[in-house]
């Protein structure tokens, strides 16, 4: 098997199990993958698992195969579980995902810098006002923290300002199908957010 025979396969696995592997982040380990591409699909496609490889991004992650006809792979349990994600922290995902698309529309730069200020207002618009402020600002705190933790936001790290660069990755999760239906989802979850509100 050829991911036996390549040592330098076991890190570069590691690393990939653990999360997303970005370019820019290991630069050696990047072109390993693409070097070993084929020892490492063959690999994890016996664990059930392909290869998401996006070279113009610069990000590759292990994803649940999604071949339903091979009994092999269907037989086999989940390694990369499913998430459920609040209304906020998916509503923040599509709100990134639609500001990243128009980024990339208008602008020649790579990376999408947000501050802490501009990720509130843009939640804050479609969240209800409450009586208090400072509680629904840590709430919405606590979202951005989230989406930081699915690896969707990057925290900007000596800034004096709370500055988060938004990760070209959220484009595989979001993608553009799901964008142009962004209003109808929108006044999906208005609907669903106004009925959990509801006496």
């Amino acid at each position: 098997m050829p991911a036996s025979l390549n040592p330098a396969l076991s890190p570069l696995l590691i690393g990939l199990f653990k999360g997303v592997l970005y370019r820019e982040d290991n630069a050696s380990a990047w072109q390993t993958l693409l070097e070993q591409q084929t020892g490492v699909r063959d690999y994890i496609q016996l664990l059930g698992l392909d290869l998401m490889l996006d070279e113009a991004e610069g990000y590759a992650y292990l994803q649940q195969s999604q071949q339903a006809d091979d009994t092999q792979t269907a037989a086999l349990p989940r390694l990369i579980p499913r998430r459920q994600l609040s209304y906020p922290v998916s509503l923040l995902l599509a709100l990134l995902r639609k500001r990243l698309a128009e980024f990339d529309a208008s602008s020649g730069d790579a990376r999408l810098i947000l501050s802490r200020e501009q990720l509130v207002e843009m939640l804050r618009l479609f969240l209800p006002d409450g009586s208090n402020e400072v509680r629904l600002i840590d709430r919405i705190d606590s979202h951005i923290t989230k989406v930081v933790e699915l690896g969707f936001l990057r925290k900007l790290r000596g800034q004096q300002d709370a500055l988060y660069e938004v990760q070209r990755i959220l484009k595989a999760f979001v993608d553009a199908q799901w964008l142009n239906e962004f209003d109808q989802r929108l006044a999906e979850y208005a609907a669903q957010f106004t009925a959990e509100d509801a006496p």
